[in-house]
């Protein structure tokens, strides 16, 4: 496999280029040839020259295209408006075949139930590379109908660029020609043709994690119960306005989805705070604003070529979300491209979202670096080729922005700690460690609106008064420790669903869930007496009472407690250091 590299500068020189390639074709072997064009035009009529330029040509070429957000040849960001990779197959076996289809809300279904189908029926095929125009397009049901691709199927690629909101995104292929609402899919395969995938992030999220309380389909209507746009306009001063797509690309949205993170970026907020996104955010989910951490970038981007360069790509295709090219910027953007260059000849363009199947779904991503890969033939040997990127190499303002995400994440942890503390702490006993009296309460009037079965056990210690008048309230303390400690290793060891909280002062309530009644007067009586045989420094050996009530079919929390109340009463005024049932 070969692959040749060239910006369009003006249909002269473009015309000679391909007369070379027609000539270079002829004096070789070869199976397949196919274009990709990446252009950040979409003037129809420069387009359709292009394309019939190729057509006369090389006749039997095939080619596909998309209007962008900038291109990349030899890995790195290409000053040319328009650029052109031409991929030669030189293997007999490999196959290449192009379908473009009008996409549109109407037409999705029958488009994905197509691509399933031809993939169905055509075994030879190992890859699926997709150009997609997405503006006023949910993908998130494209997407999983895609899902049922047979498995072993690479599915890959882009989403069209819309050059300016003035403007329509556009797609193209030697099937149907210039199409501004259209899908080209790219079908490969074949015994000696090999095709490899990953997908690169390194953004980091950042501040605390929001609630999607209210969606519908790519609009994201509210978060924590007030408009999503507030959320920007907090935490980032970002004003719903005609620059708000620009303002935001640098700072998507990033939540757990089939099982990894997916990045999603709005495109454009509404008057009444409602941000419309690239794909569907599904309600109840949490998700946090985040960030790009070049050196984590960079590092992902070290590991991702790992796995590519033991794969010995002869040809590798990027697809970059255009956030990661403002992130960058000119200075900076062919940073995290350009080392794949390295292994294999590197070309891609920036994308309005990416497309990777991951452990058998189909993701549409945002602000991720999807890279593909192919190869002819079989791995030769082991592969020395070394790939190395030095932190070093990222300077100016992109530098003093990663010090600045190191700093709020790291404020970020220590606030997210802290406020685990005091949510620890509003529900503890300071000196026991078990629940306060609020939350155990809490806990039993949640079990018994359930309906589940509980068992109340409630537990005094006899005499306590006497301990602290006459040895200290030292002692004392480590008398309620000693209790407590004993309380709850004993429900650890004998139930599955046993809580344990300190009632006030000498006083201590067990709650147990869905546990036969035996079991609550068992705890209650291995406690008793292991209790009475502990010794403790200065009072020697102490006892308890306790009252045990299963809660009634209908009956209140309340009504319960009472009833396990009266229950440990009885245990007091009939001797102490006894387990007496409530009626």
């Amino acid at each position: 496999m070969r692959q040749f590299q060239f910006n369009y500068i003006n249909d002269t020189s473009f015309v000679r280029e391909l007369r070379k390639l027609a000539q270079w074709c002829k004096s070789m072997v070869i199976s397949n040839v196919f274009f990709h064009i990446y252009t950040e035009s979409d003037d129809e009529a420069l387009i359709t020259s292009l394309c019939s330029h190729i057509e006369k040509e090389l006749p039997d070429a095939k080619f596909m295209g998309c209007s962008t957000n900038g291109n990349i040849l030899n890995g790195e960001f290409s000053n040319s408006q328009t650029a052109v990779t031409c991929t030669v197959c030189e293997y007999p076996d490999t196959k290449i075949e192009i379908k473009q289809f009008v996409l549109t809300p109407e037409t999705e279904v029958e488009v994905t139930d197509e691509v399933v189908a031809y993939v169905r029926d055509n075994k030879w095929i190992k890859g699926v590379e997709m150009l997609v125009t997405l503006r006023g397009l949910s993908m998130t049901g494209f997407c999983d109908r895609l899902d049922s691709i047979r498995d072993g199927v690479e599915v890959f690629g882009g989403g069209a660029f819309i050059p300016n909101f003035g403007s329509t995104a556009c797609v193209f292929s030697n099937d149907k020609g210039y199409m501004p609402r259209g899908a080209v899919f790219l079908f490969m395969g074949g015994e000696d043709l090999h095709v490899n995938t990953t997908y690169i992030t390194g953004w980091k999220p950042l501040g605390r994690e929001h609630l999607v309380s209210r969606a519908n389909g790519v609009y994201l209507n509210e978060l924590d119960g007030k408009p999503a746009f507030d959320t920007y306009f907090r935490y980032l001063h970002i004003n719903n306005d005609e620059h708000f797509f620009e303002n935001t690309l640098e700072f998507p949205f990033v939540y757990e989805h089939n099982g990894i993170s997916i990045l999603r970026a709005p495109i454009a907020s509404l008057p009444d705070g409602t941000i419309e996104m690239t794909a569907d955010m599904k309600e109840n989910v949490l998700a946090r604003i985040a960030y790009g951490d070049p050196w984590t970038i960079l590092e992902s981007v070290r590991k991702g070529a790992v796995g590519i360069r033991s794969f010995q790509p002869e040809v590798i295709h990027v697809f970059s979300c255009a956030a990661r090219r403002t992130f960058w910027g000119k200075d900076e953007v062919s940073k995290e491209t350009v080392p794949f260059q390295t292994l294999a000849p590197t070309s891609g363009f920036y994308t309005s979202g990416e497309f990777l199947r991951s452990h058998g779904h189909v993701n549409q991503h945002n602000v991720t670096l999807v890279i593909s890969a192919m190869r002819e033939g079989d791995c030769i040997g082991d592969y020395d080729d070394h790939f190395e990127i030095k932190q070093e190499s990222i300077t100016g303002t992109v530098s003093m922005i990663n010090r600045l995400a190191t700093f709020i994440e790291a404020a970020t942890n220590e606030l997210e700690e802290a406020n685990a503390k005091l949510a620890q702490m509003a529900v503890t006993d300071a000196l026991t460690g078990l629940f306060n009296r609020g939350e155990i309460q809490k806990q039993i009037s949640n079990g018994v609106k359930i309906g589940n079965k509980v068992s109340l056990v409630m537990f005094d210690l006899d005499d306590f008064k006497s301990v602290n008048d006459t040895y200290g309230h030292k002692e004392g303390d480590n008398v309620i420790r000693g209790i407590s400690k004993l309380m709850k290793d004993t429900v650890a060891q004998m139930s599955q669903n046993g809580r344990v909280g300190r009632w006030g002062g000498e006083e201590f309530m067990i709650l147990l869930e869905n546990e036969d009644a035996d079991k609550a007067v068992d705890i209650a009586e291995k406690i008793r007496v292991d209790f009475s045989q502990t010794e403790f420094p200065a009072c020697g050996k102490r006892t308890v009472s306790i009252g045990v009530a299963f809660v009634k079919e209908n009956e209140k929390a309340d009504a319960a407690v009472t009833r396990a109340d009266n229950a440990l009463y009885d245990a007091k005024s009939s001797g102490k250091n006894r387990v007496v049932i409530a009626e």
